[in-house]
């Protein structure tokens, strides 16, 4: 089950509640793994309303909930850690600060989802200090220890889809002079150095990656991701990283990939390779079993469908998604989609 944002933890606490633990359990039991929304490793990285943390007790104690049940349905479960970057609005940040970023780049005609339930408009972002960037790699590790103790059996490092670490790999957004700008091995040095203290904290076998090369969710496009994502691959595969996972062309869109080679990226990678993005039965087993994944994430489809795995064993019907419920509200479109009898 691949990670899905629902915007629905606690208000004011953004500590998961009983219907975060209804909802993963109600999934536990049929996914191979389940990783969890994206969670904000400190109050900094928080980029919309009602998404949770990993950074309080009180959050630490509501994941532990959820932990409970998914281990007592027999499954598995990754934490996605997460810090947005500029992909925020200072409603959200403490003290109404300006969101960090590598530069000082406003994202293009970009929202956020806020507290008042409305979306605004992304502005420009204040640029890290050298001195501020050893804080938030340290951050990542104690979200990772923070993990461990609320049950999560490894987490998910968080590089895709536009947010702080593809922000930091990305041309378009990262015009930094120092060592962590500039060439490509320095623009990789963030998502190196942040995925070493994250396996310092808890191995390399539980730890993975999520990374979307050529996805252009909150402006994130690089003018040449092979240029950036080899070089990646390479070093990630020295970590000996449990997976790497990979959307597949833009988020939750089409699987155009403008002459990206992910065939030859996944070569490059001697671990597990998940795959991600627009997957149905039939593609996901033609990928599986041609070799080129070693496993496939469902995204909208496990939303939908709590029992998707069983369902297509039996070939059965699939519910669809509601798209008015994705974010924010209750129990419906959340919990209450029906398992097969």
């Amino acid at each position: 089950m691949a990670p899905l944002t629902r915007n629905r933890a606690v208000h004011g606490t953004d500590a998961p509640q009983q219907m975060n633990v209804d909802y993963y359990a109600q999934r536990a039991s049929d996914a191979g793994l389940i990783i969890t929304e994206a969670s904000q490793i400190s109050p900094t990285a928080k980029g919309y309303a009602w998404t949770p943390g990993i950074y309080s007790e009180k959050q630490i104690a509501g994941w532990k909930l959820v932990t409970d049940a998914a281990h007592a349905k027999g499954g598995f479960i990754y934490l996605q850690l997460w810090h947005v970057g500029r992909i925020s609005h200072p409603t959200l940040q403490p003290q109404g600060a300006l969101p960090v970023a590598p530069s000082p780049i406003a994202p293009v005609k970009q929202r956020t989802f806020i507290e008042t339930g409305q979306f605004a408009e992304i502005g420009m972002p204040r640029a890290l200090t050298l001195n501020e960037i050893p804080q938030i790699i340290d951050d990542y590790r104690q979200a990772t220890h923070n993990a461990i103790k609320a049950g999560f059996d490894g987490v998910e490092i968080h590089a895709a889809n536009g947010y702080l670490i593809q922000q930091f790999l990305s041309d378009h957004s990262n015009q930094r002079e120092d060592e962590y700008g500039g060439s490509i091995q320095n623009r990789l040095r963030f998502a190196i150095e942040v995925t070493e203290a994250v396996i310092a904290e808890i191995g390399a076998a539980r730890t993975g990656i999520r990374i979307s090369p050529v996805s252009p969710a909150n402006d994130a496009l690089d003018s040449n991701p092979t240029d950036v994502y080899f070089p990646l691959i390479k070093k990630l595969n020295e970590l000996q990283l449990a997976y790497v996972h990979v959307v597949e062309g833009a988020t939750g869109g089409p699987r155009e990939f403008h002459g990206f080679d992910f065939k030859a990226l996944r070569r490059e990678f001697h671990g597990a390779w998940m795959v991600n993005n627009g997957y149905d039965l039939k593609l996901a087993t033609e990928a599986v079993e041609s070799g080129y994944a070693d496993l496939v994430a469902f995204g909208k489809l496990y939303l939908a469908n709590p029992d998707l795995a069983e369902r297509f064993k039996r070939g059965s019907s699939l519910n669809k998604p509601d798209v008015a419920t994705f974010y924010g509200g209750g129990t419906k479109g959340y919990t209450d989609y029906p398992f097969l009898g």
